[in-house]
């Protein structure tokens, strides 16, 4: 068999890190809006924007031309912010080649259609199997060289172990699954309960305050996971569990720098305004309470961040609705 030439879409920092484990065994190339990101990492073998001090590997390309980075691909890797996923697919759409598999390294909801990233992906490339690779990476760590894993999922569980295999190095584990929904409503949801999290921390809640709704939030997210066709088991692996404490713990994190910024009293405006990345949680928390309220399930926390992000309650406002409701089963109830 050829080996697999893979073009991924995105130049931001995961984008980048999981293009230079590519390319480690595969003619890969990385695809960047920025003209100065595709010169510094084709030319320098670097992303100062993202990865500064970190060095790419020389066989990595990089374009600013969306249609060279995927007319000859055999596997698309598409690391785009969620509500701008759409676009780009829609854009590639008549150069793609036939059948080949994308994989979304994208953790969030689409706002308006409350859909997944793979369903956007099969609604804009037909035909095209449809995975997301998800767990505990934090994308400087991986580009270090620092041990860690992930899940990659696909409907067809031989095609995500056959895939797994261009990302897998001797310290990042790939584990295959064929829960895409699974893996991705878990994805997404993180970054909601992360800007909790980052709230508790912002407001100096505590530890045990932090522990309490870092565990609340992933019954809270298995509930809608499950509820939305997922496997409960996959919200207490890497995709889940996993991806959700290293989301609300690390420095690194952008959804829980917006929290920790929130709980000291910026407003989410300001915080925004002086980051250079997405914190993919400020969007999807909108869509992830619409579909709860659609399923029927209750989901006290992530609509108490909701509440914060665009209805201008504060943090304490949020903690005290939180503290205010009667607790019930731990494991079989509804409340939080």
């Amino acid at each position: 068999m050829k080996t697999p030439r893979v073009a991924v879409l995105g130049a931001g920092s995961w984008g980048t890190t999981v293009a230079a484990i590519a390319s480690r065994s595969s003619p890969t190339v990385l695809w960047a809006r920025d003209p100065e990101t595709a010169q510094s990492v084709g030319e320098r073998h670097v992303n100062e924007r993202y990865l500064p001090g970190l060095a790419l590997p020389k066989a990595l390309e990089a374009t600013t031309d969306l249609h060279r980075a995927v007319e000859s691909a055999d596997v698309v890797v598409a690391a785009i912010p969620a509500q701008s996923l759409r676009a780009v697919l829609r854009e590639i759409a008549p150069t793609i080649r036939p059948w080949i598999p994308v994989v979304s390294l994208s953790k969030g909801l689409e706002r308006g259609t409350h859909k997944t990233m793979t369903e956007v992906i099969a609604e804009e490339l037909p035909g095209h199997p449809a995975g997301a690779l998800s767990g505990p990476n934090i994308a400087a760590e991986v580009a270090s060289g620092m041990a860690t894993a992930a899940t990659l999922a696909m409907p067809d569980e031989a095609l995500a172990s056959q895939l797994a295999e261009l990302f897998r190095t001797n310290r990042f584990r790939i584990y295959s699954s064929s829960d895409v929904r699974g893996v991705e409503i878990a994805g997404a949801c993180k970054n909601v309960y992360a800007i909790a999290v980052g709230m508790a921390d912002g407001a100096e809640a505590g530890y045990n305050t932090k522990a309490m709704v870092m565990t609340r939030a992933g019954h809270e997210m298995a509930r809608l996971g499950v509820a939305m066709g997922g496997r409960m088991e996959t919200f207490a692996g890497l995709a889940g569990m996993g991806d959700l404490i290293v989301t609300c713990t690390s420095s690194r994190s952008r959804n829980r720098h917006v929290g920790e910024e929130l709980g000291r009293g910026k407003t989410v405006e300001e915080i925004l305004g002086q980051m250079s990345q997405v914190a993919e949680g400020v969007a999807t928390a909108p869509v992830l309470v619409e579909l709860a309220e659609q399923l029927g399930v209750q989901v006290p926390i992530a609509r108490e961040v909701l509440g914060v992000l665009r209805d201008g309650r504060t943090v304490r406002d949020a903690y005290r609705g939180l503290l205010r409701s009667t607790p019930g089963n731990e494991m079989d109830g509804d409340s939080w």
